[in-house]
């Protein structure tokens, strides 16, 4: 695989690890591997993209609940840290917002067991994930938000490549425009399998595995 390098912004904490080549994900190919490992785990890191996330929720958004998709737990937790502190608007009388992860069933169906739905019944929630590409994880956040009773406040996600959601707005960090030519296709699709290029690696939430 190509080598890795950086996309920096003026926060040296905040930046996109990307890798060139030929990525198979579960929804499509892309001929980008966007890297968010250290940002999900690193505390400098997460406690810095946080920070930039709530940026696009500082005017008239109620958040009572933050649902962590893609291994983004620590950077929910500091999300809902940022937003306490600014003192955002929310429904609970506690005053607090939950911080959660789906639990999934079937193919990729989320759902919440009893004890959990009181956090999500009635709420603000703001679903959390590391990139939005096809939209499809975040639109089963949506839905199961919805059938659970939530109300969506947004989608927050380190990379995006669309802008909304099921009607719902999706605001990132970085997108497309920073790598220049990124590009995404559904498997059947693809110009570099039909050109006989082999898939370098397998990519989902948890990182590369290389063929």
């Amino acid at each position: 695989m190509n080598k890795e390098y950086k996309i920096r912004t003026k926060n040296k904490n905040v930046f996109l690890r990307v890798r060139k080549g030929h990525f198979a994900t579960m929804h499509s190919h892309t001929n980008y591997y966007i890297d968010v490992t250290t940002q999900k785990n690193r505390l400098s890191e997460a406690k810095a993209v946080a920070r930039e996330m709530v940026a696009a929720y500082r005017n008239n958004t109620i958040v009572d609940t933050v649902i962590c998709l893609d291994g983004t737990e620590i950077i929910g937790a500091f999300v809902a840290e940022e937003l306490t502190q600014d003192n955002f608007i929310n429904l609970n009388a506690h005053q607090t917002i939950y911080v959660m992860a789906p639990e999934y069933i079937g193919r990729g169906q989320m759902m919440f067991r009893d004890n959990i739905i009181p956090m999500i019944k009635g709420k603000h929630v703001l679903i959390l994930t590391a990139s939005v590409t096809t939209g499809k994880t975040a639109l089963a956040a949506i839905d199961a938000i919805k059938y659970y009773g939530g109300f969506v406040s947004g989608v927050s996600a380190i990379f995006a490549t669309v802008t909304e959601c099921d009607g719902h707005a999706v605001h990132s960090i970085f997108d497309p425009n920073d790598l220049g030519d990124y590009e995404s296709y559904k498997p059947h699709k693809c110009p570099y399998c039909q050109s006989g290029q082999r898939i370098e690696a397998l990519v989902n939430s948890y990182g590369f595995s290389a063929l």
